[in-house]
């Protein structure tokens, strides 16, 4: 189906690479009769200064080896799609402090190993947290040396820390990220409302964007007469603690609907700084997020390809690799979510990203009978209520994508919109990622997309082969990940192990908003 739609023109010449001989050729050349160039499906001729790593000329057909100088590298990728690299704005690679959890070097190779070019790292689950500029320079001498891909970082809004916030602007954060219930993560408590406002009021006029985990516990008025509970902890959960729903059931919408308006009170505060929901689960925000966007308030939301694949009905009591937070909610609320991307207007959801979360399968309390499982038959396996949260798919998904949305129209474009150039432009990075533009860095993948594979531990290149979608069979497949103008990962030939990681830190400062 997807080759009738994206048809190869007539004409073309045969796939493969070709090395002219003579002195080596300052550029590499990358042709195919399909590529996605600034959100359009067309033959492409990219051409990759192999000094600057920046693309240099564009011809919207195949040029032939010949045109080029002798010496040139030229790898004709005839039929399957160039595509810019994905950016995936939201990843937990946990290091320095939780390396056993993930690593900038397994994390980054998992990411090149589905065409993500660049990742931006959450502030949260390394130790320190990135919430001081203190915490920001561990984190980089950290990743010295172990990166396959382009990696930015974020900043922390946590209680206590607004006076950090301007510094770490100059350090080049790509954004800020706070909680409003409580991470999981000691060091890294949830904010008030009187913290949002003082981070909102420092960041009013910096070239940054505040972003929100929007979780938030209503206030309940049910058999407390005037009182209004607002800060405690959720009431116990009713059912056993390995099924689903019970844990489904403890954090309803209403979570999300509550915090989002919280934080919408409050952007009066800065009206000129642009606001963030990170992993958007509840489709009962939308109408508010449209409502602000509809009065001026500068907020976007991203959602994750779990909530756009899986669903409630289909997880089995204890598979515990599917507990995140926000929860991965019913088939219906999937579909919600699915309509709303696939607006022609003005959609509330601007990104797709992994939140990749991952941790020890011994966090993860699974099971023996769970893929994955360590085989432990703990007291609480299974519990969903004491396992780790979060699921682990950097790299997966273009593949997630592209398998379920098949049923639903979606186009390679729309990938590309959503994970790449809206991405880039999120946090900063759209004159350098998320297209395939002349000026741009040369970071493109190579996609086929007839291509299908079982979800297997060898495919999971992050460091814990723990994932939901495990033996999944999933379709659209990574060929080659080129990071500007170098090839960092072949399906065929893995990473070249003598060149080692290329992936630079994009710790330049963002530019000023217009």
């Amino acid at each position: 189906m997807a080759n009738q739609a994206y048809p190869t023109p007539e004409g073309t010449p045969p796939e493969g690479t070709f090395v002219l001989p003579a002195a080596l050729s300052p550029i590499t050349v990358l042709v195919s009769s399909r590529a996605v160039i600034s959100g359009r499906l067309t033959a492409a001729t990219i051409a990759v200064s192999q000094i600057s790593g920046k693309i240099t000329t564009i011809f919207h057909s195949v040029c032939p080896p010949s045109d080029f100088p002798p010496g040139t590298l030229y790898v004709d990728h005839s039929p399957h799609i160039l595509i810019p690299g994905l950016v995936d704005a939201h990843v937990h690679l946990n290091e320095p402090g939780r390396t056993e959890w993930e690593g900038f070097w397994t994390g980054t190779q998992a990411a090149a190993f589905g065409g993500v070019t660049t990742v931006v790292d959450m502030p949260l689950n390394a130790i320190p947290p990135t919430t001081t500029v203190q915490g920001f320079e561990e984190k980089v001498r950290a990743a010295q040396g172990q990166c396959w891909v382009d990696v930015g970082l974020y900043g922390g809004i946590v209680p206590g820390n607004s006076g950090e916030l301007k510094e770490l602007v100059k350090c080049g954060v790509r954004g800020f990220k706070g909680f409003l219930i409580d991470s999981g993560i000691d060091e890294f408590p949830a904010v008030s409302s009187t913290d949002i406002a003082k981070a909102m009021v420092e960041l009013a006029d910096e070239p940054t964007t505040l972003m929100f985990h929007a979780e938030m516990i209503p206030p309940i008025s049910a058999s407390v007469g005037d009182d209004v509970q607002s800060s405690l902890p959720p009431l116990a959960p009713v059912g056993p603690l390995d099924q689903y729903n019970t844990f489904l059931a403890s954090r309803p919408p209403s979570f999300e609907t509550y915090a989002i308006s919280e934080i919408l009170s409050l952007a009066h505060l800065a009206p000129s700084l642009p606001l963030h929901i990170v992993h958007l689960s509840a489709v009962e925000a939308i109408p508010l997020l449209k409502q602000a966007r509809a009065e001026g308030v500068m907020i976007t939301a991203e959602t994750c390809y779990h909530y756009l694949s899986l669903a409630a009905e289909s997880i089995r009591d204890g598979d515990t690799r599917h507990k995140c937070c926000p929860p991965i909610r019913e088939q219906a609320n999937q579909d919600s979510l699915w309509s709303e991307l696939l607006r022609h207007d003005d959609s509330a959801i601007k990104t797709i990203v992994s939140d990749h979360s991952p941790c020890t399968p011994s966090l993860k309390l699974l099971p023996a009978h769970v893929e994955g499982s360590c085989g432990d038959t703990n007291q609480g396996a299974g519990d969903f209520f004491s396992a780790w949260g979060g699921v682990s798919s950097v790299g997966l998904g273009i593949s997630i994508l592209w398998t379920e949305g098949q049923k639903r129209g979606v186009t390679v474009e729309d990938m590309v919109r959503w994970c790449s150039t809206n991405t880039a432009s999120q946090v900063g990075l759209e004159d350098q990622k998320g297209d395939i533009a002349v000026g741009l860095d040369g970071d493109i993948a190579v996609f086929d997309d007839q291509g299908t594979f079982v979800l297997g531990p060898d495919r999971m290149l992050f460091k814990n082969k723990c994932s939901p979608y495990q033996g999944r069979k999933l379709r659209g497949v990574i060929k080659e990940t080129w990071l500007r103008g170098q090839k960092i990962y072949s399906s065929s030939e893995g990473f070249s192990v003598k060149q080692g990681p290329t992936g630079q830190l994009l710790l330049e400062q963002r530019k000023e908003r217009g």
